[in-house]
């Protein structure tokens, strides 16, 4: 879903992102032989308020962008990417006092949907996520049988909580 932002100084217009995702576990490894792609991300949170927050990303080393997300509801965030210069990025991710997560990104297509399934590394090595994102909070993709439990709208499964917090309570693989 797309809406509109305008830039108070120029007038001009620019499509602003609504991120609508779904957010599971996975389970074992028959996803793999799908994925098409894969990167590595390197994502460092830079600021977090509540449901807002400011992270870079560096992308296989070579590109990174600052990100800010909103919160709209458990399904739905407003989100700004910029792309920024690699070498401020690497600076910022000095900087983010260790909130910083690795892992590396592989997209799956299925059934008209993208899925990414996030396989992190370091203090978060053995957690694998998916994310499949959507049009609308009304879509209902396929779910592949190598999903688990879904978490959507649960904060302690969000990236920026992982990166602070680490593994949920109780729970370690």
């Amino acid at each position: 879903m797309l809406a509109i932002a305008c830039d108070a100084n120029f007038g001009q217009q620019w499509p602003m992102a609504k991120e609508i995702e779904r957010k599971f576990m996975v389970v074992g490894d028959d996803w793999r032989d799908a994925a098409a792609s894969s990167r590595t991300l390197v994502q460092a949170y830079l600021a977090i308020d509540g449901e807002t927050s400011v992270r870079v990303r560096i992308l296989d080393g070579e590109e990174a962008w600052l990100t800010v997300k909103l919160g709209v509801s458990e399904m739905t965030r407003d989100e700004f990417e910029y792309s920024v210069p690699l070498a401020d990025a690497r600076e910022m991710v000095e900087a983010s006092r260790g909130r910083v997560i690795e892992k590396t990104r592989h997209i799956i297509a299925s059934e008209g949907y993208a899925w990414e399934i996030d396989v992190f590394e370091g203090t978060l090595a053995g957690l694998v996520m998916a994310e499949v994102e959507m049009q609308s909070e009304d879509d209902t993709p396929p779910l592949p049988a190598w999903l688990g439990r879904e978490v959507t709208g649960d904060p302690a499964w969000t990236n920026a909580v992982l990166a602070t917090e680490g593994w949920p309570e109780g729970i370690h693989l």
